[in-house]
């Protein structure tokens, strides 16, 4: 178990004159803003890991910047809740001091102070190293001793931060948990004269709100266990959260990282970014291509990792350091791939973006630039809008969609931009197509030569070609063979694996033999299901009778497309042959399409599913509900009848078999045509 009672999220914080920087963990006093409570008593029939009597997590903005209080007090109950007792603590020195106040264990009514006779540790490495990051944190670890089932554990720490990037501004998350332990908790956010921030809060905190001139808290005797609307939007799962910001509105935060960007991609007379930047445009006919050849320059030639030491968690390398070294983060990346595309003419800018997701109602809430995670660039080429993120492989070129589906985004600019939409549509191409080619012509009895191409795009494919380009030819082949042989396939003859750039798509081969399970149906009837073919039944929707059930429901994007193409045995006749039903039908915002047509020896296969809505409102989600009894979920099934003379009947669609036509490039047959595509 990890020990956490208490979540307190100041993801962006204050940032003014240091008390002072310091790798070891101070230990002093505790602060005098801060008013410990008083501990809640352990009821008899206490149960669970631990109780906690009071966890106290509070704020405060001051000449000094912010600084974080937390103190604790439980009572053990289980013997996993000794591993409370493995202490950690993790801080940047550059960013502030970490001051431990107290760490006593209370037994038999006796108190022990821990810190009399045991240390904190010092481990003076890059946490996060394997992952590429070097931030400068540091982690101070102390083991409890001799922690028993039944002792009371006692702490209290405060950490100064104080980020260089953010000057006197501050913005961050103060939040309970939504199944915190039985006890006492207490979240609290106090300010100096001229420090007061924005507030924004919960419904549920706003409750429980006590506020003075200078101060707000939130006191909870054994908070509820709450549960977030099940499949509600992003948005609405915000609970026990209150927000706080001195920004005075989305346009001031940019308008304060833009000049740290100005002064990144500011190059010297004699730079070798300017070299660069001429070679590109000599060796290209059209600023798109230029872009592409600067893009991939910095994808390639400049290795990714996270830089967050000397402030710059949120300040960006400059363009001249991260071509020195060449490494950087998605910030010096950005600054460095803006320089260049400067230097030949194309106007870009950078961009503040959300790759975990959590942009769904970010204009409801306060400015915060915690809230983005990631920055890339947005160039203006020919008249058309592109979009360049240098943390992604060399394969990815400019697009006219970003690479992931942002809600909302925020320019930086001198004057300031404030948050900008992205409409959401629709995926433009399948992110993952199965083409099966199934070779039955010697018989039902004998073995079938089976071609299998997968075709991934978006960043399934691009996992892919991280994966799979790192690998020679014989390698990947042998490891396919060594995985795939034994399931469907007798044998693996061959695989070859290639990324097409155009189609920014990754594209996997294999040919070898498949044991084909024909059904014997007797009579001399056979019957065989197709892989890929049906589709599970979608799932009733909705909510426990405590949530609100007219908010609407989520769908995760989707597309996928798979197509069976199977050459019939030889000596049948395509009249003994037929299908169960293709259909189409649209329930919960998405699109379940089957066609099949019996032709020149062969029956085609193509079963398509797209979400064509991200949220569906309730009172469509409830006349859905009734419709799922008719959903067609059959697999999909080719039956020989040698006794069958009636012809085949004529399909309704044309569906192409997987070698006649480049489903690559042209995967339309995978819906049907009145969806419009």
């Amino acid at each position: 178990m990890r020990f956490s009672v208490l979540l307190l999220l100041a993801s962006v914080v204050v940032s003014g004159p240091a008390l002072g920087q310091s790798d070891q963990v101070l230990i002093g006093p505790v602060p005098s803003w801060v008013s410990s409570s008083e501990p809640l008593p352990v009821p008899e029939n206490a149960g669970g890991v631990i109780f906690v009597r009071r966890s106290d997590s509070l704020v405060r903005l001051d000449e000094n910047g912010q600084s974080q209080f937390l103190g604790t007090h439980i009572k053990l109950l289980h013997p996993s809740a000794l591993e409370a007792g493995n202490l950690s603590i993790a801080w940047n020195p550059a960013n502030g001091a970490t001051t431990v106040h107290m760490i006593k264990v209370h037994r038999d009514g006796g108190v022990i102070d821990v810190l009399e006779k045991t240390k904190f540790e010092i481990l003076r490495r890059e946490n996060q190293l394997e992952a590429a990051r070097l931030d400068g944190t540091l982690t101070a670890v102390l083991r409890v001793p001799d922690l028993r089932v039944g002792d009371e554990l006692e702490l209290a720490m405060t950490t100064l931060v104080n980020d260089p990037t953010l000057g006197q501004n501050s913005a961050g998350l103060l939040l309970l948990a939504p199944d915190p332990h039985p006890g006492r908790y207490r979240l609290g956010m106090s300010w100096a004269n001229n420090q007061a921030p924005k507030l924004k809060m919960t419904a549920d905190m706003a409750a429980a709100m006590q506020k003075t001139d200078q101060s707000v808290d939130f006191r909870f005797d054994n908070p509820p266990l709450l549960a977030p609307p099940k499949d509600a939007p992003a948005r609405y799962q915000w609970q026990r959260i209150v927000q706080y910001s001195s920004f005075a509105d989305w346009e001031a935060v940019s308008r304060h990282f833009s000049p740290l960007y100005t002064k990144a991609i500011r190059l010297d007379a004699s730079s070798p970014i300017r070299k660069e930047a001429a070679r590109i445009a000599a060796a290209h006919p059209d600023d798109l291509a230029r872009a592409a050849a600067a893009l991939k320059l910095v994808q390639q030639d400049v290795r990714y990792i996270y830089v967050g030491l000397n402030g710059g968690n949120l300040t960006p390398a400059t363009a001249e350091e991260t071509w020195e070294r060449r490494y950087g983060d998605c910030k010096g990346k950005t600054a460095l791939l803006i320089a260049l595309l400067s230097e030949m003419g194309i106007g870009a800018e950078p961009v503040l973006v959300s790759n975990s997701g959590i942009d769904d109602g970010l204009d409801e809430r306060l400015p915060n630039p915690g809230m983005f995670d990631h920055v890339l660039v947005r160039a203006r080429i020919g008249g058309q809008t592109y979009w360049l993120d240098g943390t992604l492989p060399p394969v990815v070129s400019p697009d006219a969609r970003p690479p992931f589906p942002y809600k909302w985004i925020l320019p930086l600019t001198a004057k300031g931009n404030g948050l900008e939409p992205l409409p959401w549509q629709p995926a433009a191409s399948p992110h993952e197509i199965m083409l099966f080619d199934i070779d039955a012509r010697a018989g039902f009895d004998k073995p079938a030569r089976v071609t299998m191409k997968s075709i991934r795009r978006g960043i399934e494919g691009l996992r892919q070609y991280v994966g799979f380009s790192a690998l020679t030819a014989d390698q990947l082949q042998n490891g396919l063979r060594q995985e795939l042989t034994g399931n469907s396939w007798q044998t693996v003859d061959e695989a070859r694996w290639h990324f097409d750039q155009k189609a920014q798509a990754s594209v996997l081969t294999v040919r070898g033999t498949w044991v084909q399970d024909w059904d014997d149906d007797g009579d001399g009837q056979r019957s065989l299901t197709l892989p890929g073919g049906g589709f599970n039944p979608p799932e009733r929707r909705g909510r426990p009778d405590e949530q609100d059930q007219e908010l609407p429901y989520y769908n995760k994007p989707d597309f996928s497309c798979s197509v069976t193409t199977v050459r019939l045995p030889t000596g049948t006749a395509l009249e003994n042959w037929s299908t169960n039903s293709g259909f189409v039908t649209r329930i919960f915002g998405k699109t379940y399409y089957r066609a099949f047509d019996t032709r020149d020896g062969t029956i085609r296969m193509v079963r398509g599913l797209r979400v064509d809505q991200p949220e569906i409102d309730a009172a469509s989600t409830r006349k859905d509900n009734d419709r799922i009894a008719g959903f067609n979920n059959s697999m999909a099934r080719i039956s020989y009848d040698p006794h069958r003379k009636k012809a085949a009947k004529t399909a309704s669609v044309k569906v192409p078999a997987t070698d006649e036509v480049d489903w690559i490039a042209d995967w339309a047959s995978c819906l049907p045509s009145s969806t419009g595509l």
